[in-house]
């Protein structure tokens, strides 16, 4: 008899279609949930209840499935981090073969770390599948660990099997004996012992099938312990692994509607990318500079314009103190209040507001020439503090609704220019690449800055907007002739934009008379590669 006719269920976690379509979604996506089912069922399949020779998918839908059991395992393992309102069944609502499985989810979700870990799960099959993925090798050990109470599990469901099919065959004698009575109601003795017989055989099932199960219910009782240290430990390795996750997602600017309207895969590969390499030795520093200057763009609000903050002395009317108006008042003190009218010393109401900021385009010219990997303090290079600050820029220019333009350059010709329009998503994918991009060689201020002008003049010749910012990130010192020099400076005459600078590694470029001096409106250098905040007053002002 299977499960089904049973009424006893496959599935720890209660589910409904629409979780059940998310689980074989997020199964078919993923190659990796795939690959473990595979060798779980094949390192731990066990008896012709673990699915021996059929294949049923991705298995506990909810009800009975007759699939295997380790397929029911991670599915439950899924749900219990994907559900929103989560709910397990009883123990004794279980076919026998999935007590173990229920055991494990119990246990993970009585575990203070799984609670943690649903915080960054829960309604995200994304982020749910990989912490099934997380919880692998602890799954496998927990497998290795209770190998004789999941086949005490198989024997006990085996007999009560067997039990179920007596008692059917004690029902089926029955009812030959009562086809065979004749009028007076007498019982041919042949059926009446076959009667008999089935009535025995089915006893001796029952017996066998409460033996069965106590011995199950013993085992299982036995690897309780060690089941419930592995769900923790799986839980706080798959916790951990989230918030990693979150946490680069975060740093890098991708929020949670981009994630949601990304496929499986394309999210994966995206996790996989900010892991690895440089950008996830760069991607707490990124966060701080986000972070830094969120915090310069509050403090802009803070300040906002008709903020009173403080009393100052003038001869603005429309900021006059009301003791000052109250000597109106009075005819005698009305020629005191001209005087001091007339002398600008009326006590006012001071007000603190943002400084103007740029209307036009937002340019970050990021120095990517070889020496720009040179480390500083807590091992951060020259490049990945530009960069940091230049992500931040985007940040900014986005929140002030404005273009911004990143321009990767090194020698003479050599630059990369990536745009990304206000009234556009920037798209990680650009945003990384941007990032990622190191020409290397020798260092040209010209040609950078020639670029940023033209687009600068573009953009005033297309949307007539000025008053751009160009942000020169470089290390370098180096000249420019005094042709080009000319053409700068009629440029920046004509679109109104300024220039900023950061000297990084505080080279001779940052000193006062240089060739950077010279260009920047405004220039600062930076000798500790791990403080985002020496670049905070540019996100107050531009």
């Amino acid at each position: 008899m299977s499960a089904a006719a049973s009424g006893r269920h496959t599935a720890a976690v209660v589910a409904d279609r629409f979780e059940q379509i998310a689980w074989r979604d997020t199964y078919a996506q993923s190659a990796g949930l795939r690959e473990l089912a595979e060798e779980l069922s094949g390192r731990y399949g066990t008896g012709p209840g673990a699915g021996a020779g059929t294949r049923t998918g991705p298995g506990a839908d909810g009800g009975p499935t007759g699939g295997r059991p380790t397929d029911d395992l991670l599915a439950d393992a899924f749900l219990a981090a994907y559900k929103v309102a989560l709910r397990l069944r009883e123990p004794g609502e279980m076919d026998h073969s999935r007590l173990f499985n229920h055991q494990v989810v119990s246990s993970l979700v009585e575990s203070p770390e799984f609670a943690e870990l649903r915080r960054e799960t829960a309604g995200d099959p994304y982020a749910a599948a990989m912490a099934v993925l997380a919880q692998a090798p602890a799954l496998r050990r927990m497998l290795d660990h209770s190998r004789d109470a999941r086949e005490r599990a198989e024997q006990a469901k085996q007999a009560r099997h067997g039990a179920e099919g007596a008692a059917t065959a004690v029902g089926e004698a029955l009812q030959q004996a009562a086809a065979g009575a004749d009028e007076a109601g007498t019982v041919p003795a042949p059926a009446a012992d076959a009667v008999q017989r089935a009535v025995e055989t089915a006893e001796a099932a029952e017996a066998a099938a409460r033996q069965a199960a106590e011995g199950a219910a013993q085992a299982l009782a036995a690897a309780a312990p060690g089941v419930a240290a592995g769900a923790r430990s799986a839980a706080a390795k798959a916790a951990k692994g989230a918030r990693e996750e979150a946490a680069l997602m975060r740093a890098w600017g991708v929020g949670a509607g981009e994630l949601e309207r990304m496929a499986f895969d394309e999210r994966a590969r995206l996790a996989e990318r900010l892991r690895t390499g440089r950008l996830a030795q760069w991607a707490e520093l990124i966060g701080r500079f986000r972070q830094m200057a969120s915090g310069e763009r509050a403090r802009k609000v803070e300040n906002a314009t008709g903020e009173l903050v403080d009393v100052t002395l003038g001869d603005d009317l429309s900021r006059v103190i009301p003791s000052e108006l109250a000597n109106l008042g009075l005819p005698e003190l009305r020629a005191v209040f001209a005087a001091r009218y007339a002398a600008g010393e009326l006590m006012l109401y001071d007000s603190q507001g943002e400084q103007t900021t740029g209307q036009g385009a937002v340019i970050a010219c990021v120095d990517t020439s070889h020496s720009m990997y040179t480390e500083g303090p807590g091992g951060v290079s020259r490049e990945a503090w530009a960069k940091g600050c230049a992500l931040a820029l985007l940040d900014q220019a986005r929140h002030a609704e404005r273009d911004f333009v990143g321009i990767l350059f090194s020698a003479a010709g050599k630059i990369q220019v990536f745009r990304f329009p206000a009234g556009q998503p920037a798209g990680i994918a650009r945003t990384l690449d941007f990032a990622e991009t190191f020409l290397g060689g020798g260092t040209s201020y010209q040609t950078p800055l020639t670029a940023a002008a033209e687009l600068l003049e573009e953009e005033f010749n297309d949307a007539a907007r000025t008053r751009g910012d160009i942000v020169m990130l470089t290390d370098d010192e180096c000249d420019v002739t005094e042709k080009w020099m000319r053409g700068w400076q009629e440029a920046k005459h004509r679109l109104g934009f300024r220039v900023f600078g950061v000297a990084i590694g505080a080279p001779p470029a940052a000193e006062a008379g240089s060739v950077l001096d010279a260009l920047c409106d405004n220039l600062r250098s930076v000798e500790d590669f791990t403080d985002v905040h020496a670049a905070a007053d540019l996100f107050r002002v531009i």
